[in-house]
């Protein structure tokens, strides 16, 4: 059992004061901070609204307009309507109008990275550095809309003629989490609008300002009226099911919970007479594999990106990390060291904070009571292990946990905070079994010189995912997605444009 020094002790994660900002709040271009729903192309104030919260200081930043169904109703009519027409847009066209968007991102980048920090909380590094993830995705996808390409088969004799071609949808609903609140409607939007469909969009109430300023910056890109409706609302449940439920949706795409997935799926089967294709990017259990053979520097630096990125709020986080008996204590005092020396948890302005705070109350109690329930069975603290009051209610000091089990509700649960729960293996074999005793697979990361072995665990484990000798496995370029219960469908890549479009086959005979 490894015992923490008292160096490591004495050296906990360092907390700054919220009041030490140094990132500077103000906006260049105030027309950046929305607050209107955008509806068929107009920014509409809403009788109601509720209120956005920065989860760093509890301080009101917005209220933003409130959207009822009977909105959702409008911007989906609009969107057919526009349908009707952008679907008759050039490749081209499209590409460009991307490429503008793409370019706006990138030029009103500290903006944008204030907007996320402001409702997100993360620090304003990482902010800025999904603006540009978002705008690489947009990018992305204004070359592939001119490469929709289609297939010519040849045909069974004489002069007939076979054709394979891809079409868009129609309107696709949209419902994006609050932990990426740019990136996320990056990767839906993009591909969507490259193929000729049209969007509504309902972000997380906990942040709409990032996807608000996305519509703004869609129409100044030159996307026409209605092509992409972004409408907030507290009325999760409600839209969720009319979007699922309506007839002119074609698509729905939703990133969140396995248990929100299944139930909008089931929502998509029994309340509409539309068999919707349906994307879904839900939870995750990532393990991540330190072989005896690994270098641990890279070992090390992948799982403090890797697991604490976000303060762990991500859904391919490392959750259960399993180490080799052999390098396990060498591996826990290293990391326990390297997170006292260099994290520093506090508001997301300040330049030298590294980590900020969980989005909600719930979160911190969930965190709170899987770390609880790990020790009442015999998991032991090395790091943290508790919240960090003086900071504010929603802050929870990084944490690690050694002699995790699978008798502890921490290792088949996706934590979304940041606890490093570390585990014992022995073997190969062993550490697959363990690595695949969950319901879902969205990514798995494992540390190895040895690339038979490297081939051997990247096939056998279930994950859709796999980084080798990285925790950094998301791209533009990368088909993003799982299998089990992580989900259906990928986002990114060349295979991105298959999730929005329908494969349409014609015969010729002259």
């Amino acid at each position: 059992m490894i015992r923490s020094s008292s160096l490591l002790t004495r050296r906990a994660t360092i907390t700054i004061r919220l009041s030490q900002r140094y990132y500077s709040q103000a906006f260049d271009d105030p027309d950046l901070f929305r607050t209107k729903a955008l509806i068929n192309g107009n920014w509409i104030k809403k009788p109601d609204s509720f209120p956005v919260r920065n989860p760093s200081t509890q301080e009101i930043i917005a209220k933003v307009s409130d959207c009822q169904l009977s909105d959702y109703e409008d911007a989906i009519v609009g969107a057919k309507a526009a349908y009707d027409q952008f679907r008759n847009t050039s490749p081209q066209e499209r590409s460009v109008m991307l490429e503008n968007l793409s370019n706006l991102l990138v030029e009103n980048k500290r903006d944008l990275a204030r907007l996320i920090t402001l409702e997100n909380g993360k620090p304003f590094a990482d902010s800025l550095g999904e603006v540009l993830y978002s705008a690489s995705y947009f990018r992305w996808f204004s070359q592939e809309a001119v490469r929709m390409y289609g297939t010519v088969i040849p045909g069974p004799g004489g002069n007939k003629q076979m054709f394979a071609i891809r079409q868009p949808l129609g309107v696709v609903g949209i419902m994006t989490p609050w932990n990426f609140p740019s990136a996320m409607l990056a990767r839906k939007v993009a591909p969507a609008l490259a193929t000729g469909n049209t969007c509504v969009v309902k972000p997380a109430s906990e942040t709409p300002l990032s996807a608000l300023v996305i519509g703004w910056l869609c129409q100044q890109a030159g996307f026409p009226p209605s092509t992409c409706s972004i409408l907030p609302t507290s009325k999760t449940a409600e839209v969720g099911k009319l979007l699922c439920g309506h007839d002119l949706v074609k698509k729905v795409t939703f990133t969140g919970s396995t248990r929100v997935g299944r139930l909008l799926m089931a929502q998509c089967a029994q309340d509409s007479k539309v068999i919707k294709k349906i994307s879904m990017e839900l939870g995750g259990n990532a393990p991540f594999i330190v072989f005896s053979d690994a270098d641990l520097d890279k070992a090390l630096n992948g799982i403090i990106g890797c697991k604490f990125r976000q303060s762990g709020q991500t859904c391919v986080c490392a959750n259960r990390i399993f180490v080799h008996k052999d390098i396990y204590d060498e591996f826990a005092t290293r990391l326990v060291k390297r997170m006292a020396n260099t994290f520093n948890l506090g508001d997301g302005f300040n330049e030298r904070v590294t980590h900020g705070p969980l989005i909600s109350a719930a979160a911190v109690e969930k965190v709170t009571q899987l770390v609880e329930d790990a020790k009442q069975k015999g998991a032991e603290v090395l790091a943290g292990g508790k919240k960090a009051d003086a900071l504010g209610p929603y802050f929870y000091r990084p944490t690690v946990l050694s002699d995790v089990n699978e008798s502890m509700d921490i290792f088949h649960t996706e934590v979304f905070g940041p606890v490093a729960s570390l585990v014992k293996f022995e073997d190969t074999e062993e550490v697959i079994r363990l690595a695949n005793n969950t319901d879902v697979g969205l990514a798995g990361y494992f540390y190895t010189q040895d690339i038979s072995k490297a081939q051997e665990v990247a096939l056998k484990m279930e994950t859709g995912m796999v980084g080798i000798n990285t925790g950094a496995i998301s791209d533009a370029a990368l088909p993003f997605g799982g299998i089990k219960n992580s989900g259906l469908g990928r986002e990114g890549s060349l295979h991105g444009i298959e999730d929005y479009t329908e494969l349409k086959s014609i015969v010729l005979q002259p």
